[in-house]
């Protein structure tokens, strides 16, 4: 089963956080990365820029129309994820435990599971 590790990024939480905390933070991905690739659990993972420097398209009328930004106006946002696949939703609820970013007050990580990937065997 292939279930996203879903990290959402609050600024005010992150903000609050000291240097030290922050680097814990970022610092911790790298051992949770060789723990699921030494598993084979990894399938993908990626980290997102600030939603500051996105773009949102929409078609109206047959014409693209582009504006700066994210898509909505909130105070958390998709920092990135994780796809892995294991053999359980408990699996995959352990595995988003490892995540550094589970361990920090105000933050979480969510746990979908996945119905389509568009791959020969997703």
């Amino acid at each position: 089963m292939k279930f996203l590790l879903i990290m959402h990024n609050n600024p005010l939480v992150w903000d609050a956080l000291t240097d030290e905390e922050r680097q814990e933070v970022m610092s911790g991905h790298g051992p949770f990365m060789e723990t699921v690739r030494a598993s084979g659990e990894l399938v993908g993972t990626v980290a997102l820029a600030d939603p500051a420097r996105s773009a949102v398209v929409r078609v109206r009328g047959g014409v693209p129309a582009v504006t700066d930004g994210p898509y909505l106006e909130a105070k958390e946002f998709l920092g990135g994820y994780y796809l892995v696949e294991c053999d359980s939703r408990e699996r995959a609820l352990e595995l988003a435990a490892l995540i550094p970013d589970a361990r920090v007050e105000g933050l979480g990580v969510e746990v979908r599971p996945v119905i389509f990937d568009g791959t020969a065997g997703g």
